[in-house]
């Protein structure tokens, strides 16, 4: 009897990008750099808003570019303990503590 092989289509695995970078963080910089633009309404604010916006846009390429997961990576990082107290190995003997 011979093994039934599933294929595994490239689109359902594929990272969910937008302009290169991530979606969420991409959408994210744009609506923070539109709202400065728009509230502000000075030349200079709008000047810096775009900057802003093609500067973090470059930054989450490269982000993107390195490893598409590393917000969810960095996500998973920060609700790790902060500290882990110290383990015996099984290799460890075991005494009696002092009294």
């Amino acid at each position: 009897m011979a093994l039934y092989s599933v294929p595994i289509r490239r689109s359902l695995v594929r990272p969910l990008l937008l302009l290169g970078g991530d979606r969420e963080l991409v959408l994210l910089s744009g609506l923070l750099s539109g709202a400065l633009i728009f509230t502000s309404m000075t030349w200079f604010s709008a000047a810096y808003g775009l900057l802003l916006w093609f500067g973090g846009l470059a930054l989450l390429r490269s982000m993107a570019k390195a490893d598409p997961l590393m917000r969810k990576v960095y996500l998973r990082h920060r609700l790790y303990q902060k500290y882990y107290p110290p383990r015996s190995t099984p290799w460890r003997v075991n005494r009696r503590p002092y009294l």
